[in-house]
């Protein structure tokens, strides 16, 4: 493939839910797939690894000091992605053999925040098998709060890939126009937004980032059935009281850097699609709108980012 191509993977799959090792085999699983079929880029939906918290909207997650709901969080502790203790390190391995990129959404158990909180974290791991950036999300959303903490600038980092420039948020992130600008003052041009699995969440807002940003943007999103439940999920038999037969819906596609959509949004169907970007069409609609460039005031308007990682403890 020429430096001015680039082919993109969208897993859209469905997690083991809240088994680590289980749905990180099925992401090794995609990763290989992906890679036969030529991918130089492959994306995963967000908190993947080891599944978005559905449980909370529907067994009244916000009753405080409940016994089912601390039994069904310390379930997901356990599951969540430790990247200091190596959960990623297989992952890391197949980017590294296969030569491709990887953009995955994990449950963070943070080490540096002391171990026993969560983030929902955005994990770029280049062709070389390295770890360059975890992006943990700025703003929990909603009902995410009562079991996820909120993250900190310091993922909000772009990384080259060919004649890209890649960078990526976090679900509803992408609504937050501050946060998208701080990915284009850095060049970005291949935008990448992952989701928990909605056709409503992708296709209005994968279009107007793609013409906002002149860039191609890539929208993930993973599956969730009431059937994907594992049948020893704590308090099974509560989740799905009121569970609806299909909570993620998928909704993965493509936008062009002039808002068109090159895949449409796909619903319902487990897979990993597959598209190439040709970088000059990028170039092409910078002519006549850059937000960041040649249609930006910085005399007037400028802003300015913390990408220091916080912590509750400094030692010296």
């Amino acid at each position: 493939m020429p430096a001015s191509t680039l082919t993109v993977a969208l897993a859209q799959i469905s997690p083991i839910w809240l088994d680590k090792v289980a749905t990180l085999e099925k992401v090794k699983c995609a990763i290989t797939e992906a890679s036969e079929n030529k991918a130089e880029l492959i994306v995963f939906g967000e908190g993947l690894v080891p599944g978005y918290p559905w449980w909370l909207s529907i067994t009244h997650a916000s009753a405080w000091d409940t016994k089912i709901q601390k039994e069904i969080h310390a379930h997901y502790l356990r599951n969540a992605v430790q990247i200091e203790s190596g959960d990623l390190k297989e992952i890391q391995d197949l980017a590294k053999k296969h030569q491709i990129a990887i953009y995955l959404g994990i449950i963070e158990r943070a080490q540096d925040r002391g171990g026993h909180s969560l983030y929902c974290s955005l994990v770029y791991i280049n062709p070389s098998g390295e770890i360059c950036s975890v992006h943990r999300k700025l703003q929990p959303t909603y009902e995410e709060r009562l079991t996820w903490s909120p993250g900190d600038g310091n993922g909000l980092q772009v990384h080259p890939l060919k004649a890209f420039t890649v960078g990526g948020l976090n679900c509803w992130e992408n609504w937050m126009p501050l946060a998208r600008t701080a990915l284009y003052g850095l060049g970005e041009n291949l935008h990448i937004a992952v989701w928990p699995g909605s056709v409503r969440n992708t296709e209005n807002i994968t279009r107007m980032i793609a013409q906002e940003g002149r860039s191609f943007v890539i929208s993930v999103s993973s599956l969730m059935r009431k059937n994907d439940f594992p049948s020893d999920t704590p308090h099974l038999d509560v989740i799905l009281e009121n569970c609806p037969d299909v909570l993620g819906n998928g909704g993965s596609c493509i936008a062009g850097p002039n808002g068109k959509w090159i895949l449409e949004p796909i619903a319902d169907q487990e897979g990993i699609f597959y598209q190439t970007l040709d970088f000059n069409r990028i170039l092409e609609e910078r002519q006549n709108f850059d937000s960041v460039g040649h249609y930006s005031r910085p005399d007037v308007l400028q802003l300015t980012v913390n990408r220091e990682r916080q912590r509750s403890v400094r030692y010296e």
